[in-house]
């Protein structure tokens, strides 16, 4: 009987153990499936490739599912819109130093200088 026992104990464990890796693999796709990720199928089929190669793929994948948010996308489009607000404003910037450059020095032709007296 303790036999029947052993060998079910074994059959549930092996089991539990089968259905826990094939349950993380799927982890990367979950996340990416979450994320709305443009890949998530391609990381679904890695995710299935790294199974069968003991899960050498596994982090790599966790990595390319989390890299993508919905709202940012990959995170470089943000860098570039706020590259072309500071191009905008640096542009501003530089105007609005001509105009007082030339603002002063029409003053300065204007005034009549400290040395001189004017009758």
């Amino acid at each position: 009987m303790l036999s029947y026992v052993a060998l079910g104990l074994m059959v549930f464990v092996a089991l539990v153990l089968f259905y826990g890796i094939i349950a993380v693999h799927d982890i990367p796709y979950l996340i990416a499936k979450g994320r709305d990720h443009p890949h998530q199928d391609a990381i679904h089929v890695a995710g299935w490739v790294s199974l069968f190669t003991l899960h050498v793929l596994w982090p790599f994948l966790w990595i390319w599912a989390t890299l993508y948010r919905p709202e940012r996308g990959w995170g470089f489009q943000k860098l570039q819109v706020a590259q072309q607000q500071e191009a905008v404003e640096l542009q501003q910037l530089r105007e609005e130093l001509e105009r007082m450059r030339a603002r002063v020095d029409a003053l300065e032709s204007a005034a009549p200088t400290p040395g001189s007296r004017e009758a």
